[in-house]
């Protein structure tokens, strides 16, 4: 892939016409120019001749960031130094905002991009008619953003690279090294819904199964199926951030042509991701639209996106309407498919919210029927995670193979043997399943290793050697994770506040979870019954005193699974404690606490905790209180033991 609309090195750019310069940019670009752009180009260019005349190296023009959607004004590669510069032509204040979309640039290179992890890398924003501001240089391998203007570029990038002169940097080592992000969720939705392929925003390192092989067999089962008209169900398994929702994703947006009336829908469970998800679509297009000029109403783009990804309940009430129609979509995709409702449930429920007494169906039953209307063929994809069923009725991946080994036997099933793995409480129904010969075991199906963390590929398995209270190896574990991924403890909420502060830098998200039976955090400020307006707390930036930044209203599992930050706070409420040797779950009713006995809902408070302890990208403290004896809700002994087994993992305690 080409990253840049312009490359060269320094010393043939120097020696270039600008006017050459700019056509190779405009040939490159393939969105209407406006002047404003031009003029723009045409005055970068002359700036950076004039300051780069005595040095060498390479120079890039609109280099691009696929994991963000974004591109760099220019990147310059010279002598031991990485200058990310962002221009603003004509500006004459340093807009906050902008200083943080440069910081963003240079912590997507030193995070990502392999050729620039071990070398300094300066990000410089230009605000042309600013006045000038003193430069201060900082002892890190990324820097803090420095400001200037069009007088004294040339001067702050002679004096960078006489004070971190090391070893010179090969050019062309550095431009074929690897990029390898790991977007968000709501980064790679964006990525991929604006042109960009799995591969180019996701990691492809032999360490883990690339997503792009998993992708790509779902593609092919998906074409095989159109051909043999023939109706398939696919299982694609992983640990937690894995990057299932990212295959689904990828999947959804290959599969749609118009012309051959070929339609796909990603649908989801999870009302809070649903509605983020489509959020931020909307306010991407509308933002894209008025760069080139264009007007666009948020609720018009927000109704294009809908069509895309929807809410999985909305699309079994349009399934309802007409029992015999079928969807206009041949390929469903599901995700969080192990949180399908059991048949007891969705019956409860249809019989009580939706006057439909006679409904007799398990959710995955009336899911798969409405994609089996279909006369020739039609493909659910289920992309299914282990040990993260949260809530009443989840019926945990077993549903589906029920449904399909009850009413749709002619159905071709494709799943990976690693279902048997046993967060997915499914091996009985494997076993059984590998004696049917419509069944296809394939090994891409499922993703092994956590993506969710650039830090650190260990931490889902060191959050389930914790909840499984594995000592050893999770103390283990935690040496091997500490230097990369910090995590830290702390029974000061302050503490931890300033602490998941510091670390992030430019606009990294960070914010507070805790569990939805956490109620006697209240002395804390720490209120659930206060429910936060997920789409603010994840999409809204640090002004906004509802986004996950302000550190005031927190988020619980229902609000956060399928989605993630780069640091968190975890608060470790007396809901689920340590008690010598084992978990004690607990909940909290009028005023006082009482024991959980129900083996369900023992295990879905487990899994809230998984959830919530892998929701950071980079690293997370944890507050265990320190309760008060003078409160008969909250004695210390209620927390102590949490705390102290966890930092006999090896935590350290801040």
């Amino acid at each position: 892939m080409k990253r840049a609309y312009y490359s060269s090195t320094i010393s043939a750019f120097c020696n270039q016409e600008p006017n050459e310069i700019l056509g190779q940019m405009t040939r490159a670009h393939s969105f209407d120019l406006t002047a404003f752009q031009t003029a723009a180009w045409v005055e970068q260019t002359i700036l950076l001749r004039e300051c780069l005349l005595e040095h060498k190296g390479k120079i890039y023009f609109e280099f691009s960031i696929p994991r963000m959607g974004r591109r760099i004004d220019a990147v310059v590669v010279t002598e031991s130094v990485i200058f990310v510069i962002e221009f603003k032509v004509g500006a004459s204040t340093y807009e906050s905002a902008d200083l943080e979309q440069v910081m963003d640039y240079a912590l997507d290179l030193h995070n990502f991009h392999e050729g620039s992890h071990n070398i300094k890398i300066v990000p410089i924003l230009v605000a042309t008619k600013a006045p000038a501001i003193e430069i201060m240089l900082e002892d890190d391998e990324l820097l803090s953003p420095i400001c200037c203007n069009n007088k004294n570029l040339g001067s702050t990038i002679n004096r960078a690279l006489t004070t971190y002169f090391k070893h010179l940097i090969d050019c062309n080592e550095w431009e074929a090294s690897s990029y390898k992000p790991t977007p968000t969720i709501i980064e790679a939705t964006l990525a991929l819904y604006n042109g960009h392929s799995v591969s180019a925003i996701s990691r492809s390192d032999a360490s883990t199964l690339n997503l792009s092989e998993t992708s790509k067999t779902v593609a092919d089962i998906i074409t095989r199926s159109k051909a043999d008209s023939q109706k398939s169900i696919i299982f694609v398994t992983g640990v937690p951030g894995a990057g299932k929702t990212l295959v689904g994703l990828d999947v959804a947006t290959a599969h749609v042509d118009p012309d051959d009336e070929l339609y796909s829908v990603f649908l989801s469970g999870n009302g809070p991701l649903v509605k983020i998800l489509q959020e931020a679509l909307a306010r991407d297009k509308v933002t894209r639209e008025q760069a080139v000029g264009k007007k666009v109403r948020k609720g018009d783009a927000l109704s294009e996106v809908k069509a895309f990804i929807q809410n999985v309940h909305h699309f079994r009430d349009e399934g309802l309407l007409d029992l015999l129609k079928p969807p206009v979509e041949h390929v469903a995709l599901f995700d969080e498919a192990q949180r399908a409702w059991t048949k007891a449930q969705t019956v409860k429920f249809m019989r009580e919210k939706k006057n439909s007494p006679d409904f007799n169906q398990s959710e995955p039953e009336f899911l798969i029927s409405c994609m089996d209307r279909h006369n020739d063929w039609a493909v659910v994809v289920c992309l299914v995670g282990g040990g993260q069923e949260i809530n009443t009725g989840e019926a945990g991946i077993s549903e589906w193979f029920e449904a399909i080994e009850t009413s749709f036997p002619h159905w071709k099933i494709y799943l990976s043997d690693h279902l048997t793995d046993s967060e997915y409480a499914a091996g009985k129904i494997v076993s059984q399943a590998r004696k049917n010969s419509m069944v296809t075991f394939k090994p891409e199906l499922h993703l092994r290793t956590s993506v969710r963390s650039f830090r650190s590929e260990k931490v889902s398995l060191f959050v389930k050697q914790l909840l499984d209270l594995d000592e050893d190896a999770a103390r283990e574990n935690l040496s091997l994770i500490h230097d990369k991924y910090p995590i830290v403890l702390t029974r000061d909420l302050s503490v931890a506040k300033k602490w998941v502060k510091k670390q992030a830098r430019g606009s990294e998200r960070y914010g507070m979870v805790v569990s939805s039976q956490a109620e006697r955090l209240k002395p804390h400020a720490i209120d659930v019954r206060v429910k936060a307006n997920p789409v603010h707390w994840f999409l809204n930036d640090k002004k906004d005193v509802r986004s996950s930044y302000y550190l005031e209203d927190v988020a619980t599992e229902f609000d956060v699974q399928g989605l993630e930050l780069d640091w968190v706070c975890v608060a470790w409420d007396a809901d689920f404690r340590y008690d010598k040797i084992h978990w004690k779950n607990w909940s909290f009713r009028g005023s006082k606490w009482q024991r959980i006995h129900k083996s369900e809902r023992q295990i879905y408070q487990k899994n809230a905790y998984r959830v919530l302890l892998t929701r950071a990208r980079q690293g997370m403290v944890i507050f265990v209180p320190e309760g008060d004896d003078g409160d008969h809700t909250r004695p210390r002994e209620y927390y102590d033991g949490t705390y102290h087994y966890l930092k006999r993992l090896g935590i350290r305690s801040l």
